[in-house]
């Protein structure tokens, strides 16, 4: 495999940004790791961090560049800051980012990357597992399947949790959607975007879902799975005991991995 660090500039958020970028080398020498390549484009998986973290977290807390040494896969590891993946209120449109102008930039950057939604990938945990799943119900031309590791897929009640058990949130949570009556229905609603997709009649994204049953988000989980199931999504949804912790997102994305090139 080969790592490499990018830096650039994003002309949607009028700033320099990050990623991290794995991409598939064939490799014979290495001791531990053996590198595969592929003929033809690469599947890609964009792998999103949680609100605590940046583009380097998953390289971090667990061995993502060796669980993908021989799948002949990309990974982009982006930074999205602590904006949800959202087109915020306050004018910062990590939303557009994320969904069109980094794709976009990726192909450029590295042409050997497959642009066909079936070959394209979108993972994350908590936060990221939330923009996930938004990028594959929200930009499914894009973005052919999505996995959520103790996602906050509920983003509502989310909201309504940090009102009340941590103010201070508050005031971010606003910037960023706007007051809570600003949010329901909304696009930034994962319920209202797979209610929108599904009535467009549109080829539905692959969905993957993990939660631990002692997690703070695991209600919240099991509402949002319980609707797009009823949607006739298509959804491996898993839980197991687990708290919100990289122990269990580290065993976790391998099991995304084989669900996705598997499935």
């Amino acid at each position: 495999m080969a790592l490499m660090h990018v830096d650039f500039f994003s002309d949607v958020l009028g700033m320099s940004v990050n990623m991290d970028v794995i991409l598939p080398q064939q490799t014979h020498g290495q001791i531990g790791m053996e590198g595969r390549t592929v003929q033809g484009k690469y599947k890609t998986m964009y792998l999103l961090h949680g609100m605590s973290d940046d583009h380097t977290i998953w390289q971090r807390r667990t061995s993502i560049e060796r669980y993908v040494s021989d799948l002949g896969i990309a990974v982009v590891m982006p930074t999205t800051h602590l904006g949800f993946y959202t087109d915020t209120t306050y004018g910062m449109r990590y939303w557009t980012f994320i969904s069109k102008e980094l794709p976009s930039i990726c192909l450029e950057f590295f042409p050997n990357m497959s642009d066909q939604k079936e070959d394209t990938l979108a993972a994350g945990l908590s936060m990221g597992g939330y923009g996930a799943w938004k990028l594959a119900l929200g930009a499914s031309d894009t973005f052919g399947a999505a996995a959520s590791l103790s996602g906050a897929l509920d983003i509502i009640s989310d909201y309504q949790r940090s009102q009340r058990e941590n103010p201070r949130l508050t005031p971010l949570l606003t910037g960023i959607f706007g007051s809570l009556e600003d949010l329901k229905g909304s696009d930034n609603e994962i319920i209202t975007l797979a209610d929108k997709l599904a009535a467009q009649k549109k080829e539905l994204p692959r969905l993957y879902a993990w939660c631990g049953t002692e997690d703070f988000l695991y209600e919240g989980n099991l509402l949002v799975w319980e609707h797009v199931k009823k949607l006739g999504y298509s959804l491996t949804c898993e839980q197991s005991g687990g708290d919100h912790q990289w122990q269990y997102w580290d065993a976790k994305i391998q099991d995304v991995l084989k669900w996705w090139l598997n499935g």
